[in-house]
């Protein structure tokens, strides 16, 4: 007995070894937590979209359809609106991704490590924080042939006494809604280059091709975007996907007659008729093949322009259209940062609008009218987007956290098959899945109500949270939680008293995001709410189509203002504690 109790004895005996005991109990209490976080935001996804397929091939029991068939699919094909709608969707969402991805890599290429480039770089928080919608109405309001920049030329230059009748916004070759996209996809692809330059040998590899002769463009070009572009391969399905089957952006700025397969699916969804809900459901699912063939084809073009540039990369050309990919990625730039600028300045000039007649540059009365009258839906959808945005952000955090800790103390990194299913929420439609969620919420008695309000958001916060985390978090420098171990910490003291804290302003920043992506999300408020909920976003685009440019304004700005507000927050709060470290530092 004795012999068997010995090691017992000698573990409890030896401090460094309970120490260890002590460790391995708590990577215990966190080995689950990466399971259970996939769960709570794949699970949902998988379930929306059994919800989905089934119905699509027939078995739709709340309609009394129980015998699988292909008839949906039938009528889906010979839907005469579906070929154009395709065709719309295909080319918006192609050419938006094109040209984003072409335009932020022109100018990394072309400006990086120069004053222009580091100021466009503190830019790319407050620009991301705004929401798609909210862009969208204000870029409406700037370029339609009423809009104010029709107003700023006219009639002097124009000579337009009245709006002409052109076709600007919801023009039917999506020239719009692709403008609209390229606007706000290019900040987040430049965002995504800049964090995977910033890791690895992209430096020194640009360093060293500089020293060998190179220009800066064709240096970047030829010795840093091989090497990048891997790690930014994700990001740019991401924003593949999203270009392909967007709604709110859509609905405010693409076709109308017909529009693209997203919103086409979104009005046979609410069509009244019930025997709609079996052909949207086949046209969801339709709509995810077209992503996953999308992806997929981009992939394969991928392949074939490396197949075709591999001779000029090595072919040790020094130079490579310097001046002109300088001049017209600079030009650019500041056409798609006047456009962003003006689209938020014209949503603030109609929101405070009492009267503004065309061809008048500026409106001849103000008047707070609008915010007045509108004040207790204000008031009931503002608290929803608080309360939704924060709640699912701080779950969100809550669960990265856990995750990044039990890879700090298993010694373990999530590999790349991790980082594919944490992009999988970004890159399936949601329009393909979230029907299904809802069917689902509705079998469990869930549907319209908070849980199904947040959990919806927390499935697209979740993965923003966690890629924003990630890297402070694995690089952040160990030295000083181990010489907390060494002093007789546990790990859960480091974690509280060293870690967090050092942790803060990234912590901050991931709330602030998380907050953003919640506010800027309608599909999922739409179904998960049960038209229960009213969120800013909601109603910023179901107004968008009232034609009442003041109201619409006022939602958008205030739609528009929470993220900023939050971003601000975050920034002040961080500088305030660093600032008073010592004195809170001191019991």
């Amino acid at each position: 007995m004795a012999e068997a109790l010995r090691p017992v004895v000698f573990l409890l005996s030896s401090r460094q070894n309970m120490a260890r005991l002590s460790i391995i109990t708590d990577c215990l209490s966190l080995k689950y937590v990466p399971a259970f976080t996939l769960l709570v935001f794949l699970g949902p996804l998988a379930a929306g979209l059994i919800g989905t397929i089934l119905p699509a091939f027939g078995y739709f029991p709340a309609l009394g359809s129980k015998d699988f068939s292909l008839l949906s699919w039938e009528h889906l094909i010979e839907h005469p609106a579906l070929p154009e709608a395709l065709y719309l969707t295909l080319l918006s969402g192609f050419i938006a991704t094109a040209l984003s991805l072409g335009l932020a890599i022109a100018f990394t290429a072309a400006w990086q490590g120069s004053p222009s480039f580091n100021r466009v770089r503190k830019l790319l928080a407050p620009i991301l924080a705004i929401p798609h919608s909210a862009l969208a109405i204000g870029f409406a309001f700037l370029l339609a042939p009423s809009g104010w920049l029709a107003r700023l030329f006219s009639p002097g230059l124009t000579g337009w006494d009245t709006p002409p009748d052109i076709a600007i916004i919801h023009d039917p070759f999506a020239v719009s809604l692709i403008l609209g996209l390229v606007i706000k996809e290019t900040p987040y692809l430049l965002l995504m280059i800049i964090a995977a330059s910033d890791q690895g040998q992209a430096r020194q590899r640009l360093v060293l091709a500089q020293t060998l002769g190179y220009s800066p463009v064709a240096a970047w070009i030829k010795a840093v975007l091989p090497l990048i572009y891997r790690q930014i391969r994700l990001p740019i399905y991401a924003v593949l996907a999203f270009s392909l089957s967007v709604v709110d952006v859509a609905l405010i700025l693409g076709p109308t007659t017909p529009p693209t397969l997203p919103v086409l699916i979104l009005r046979w969804f609410n069509d009244p008729d019930l025997s709609y809900r079996a052909l949207a459901s086949t046209a969801a699912a339709f709509q995810l093949v077209i992503v996953i063939l999308s992806i997929l084809a981009w992939y394969l073009l991928e392949q074939l322009v490396a197949q075709i540039l591999c001779g000029w990369l090595s072919n040790g050309q020094r130079s490579f259209a310097e001046q002109t990919i300088r001049f017209f990625s600079r030009s650019f730039f500041q056409l798609l940062g006047s456009i962003f600028c003006g689209s938020l300045l014209v949503i603030v000039l109609w929101s405070f609008t009492r009267r503004w007649r065309y061809p008048d540059a500026l409106p001849s009365e103000w008047s707070i009218q609008s915010w007045h009258s509108n004040l207790d839906t204000l008031l009931l959808s503002g608290c929803t987007t608080l309360i939704t945005g924060i709640i699912s952000a701080l779950i969100a955090i809550t669960l990265s956290v856990a995750c990044l800790e039990n890879e700090k103390r298993r010694g373990k990194t999530a590999g790349s098959g991790a980082l594919w299913l944490l992009y999988l929420p970004l890159m399936v439609p949601q329009v393909s899945f979230l029907f299904g969620t809802q069917v689902i919420a509705i079998k469990l008695g869930i549907d319209g109500s908070w849980l199904a309000l947040i959990w919806s958001h927390l499935l697209f916060v979740l993965p923003y949270v966690f890629l924003s985390l990630a890297d402070p978090y694995r690089y952040q420098d160990e030295r000083f939680v181990n010489i907390a171990h060494c002093l007789g910490a546990s790990p859960w003291r480091a974690f509280w008293k060293i870690r967090l804290p050092l942790l803060l302003r990234p912590l901050l920043f991931a709330l602030a995001i998380g907050f953003a992506v919640s506010v800027a999300q309608y599909l999922p408020t739409l179904f998960a709410g049960g038209g229960r909920f009213m969120t800013l976003t909601t109603e910023a685009v179901n107004l968008s189509a009232s034609g009442n440019r003041r109201i619409i304004s006022v939602y958008a700005l205030l739609q528009g203002l929470f993220p900023l507000l939050v971003f601000s927050a975050a920034i002040g709060f961080s500088n305030f504690i660093f600032r008073h470290r010592r004195a809170l530092s001191q019991p």
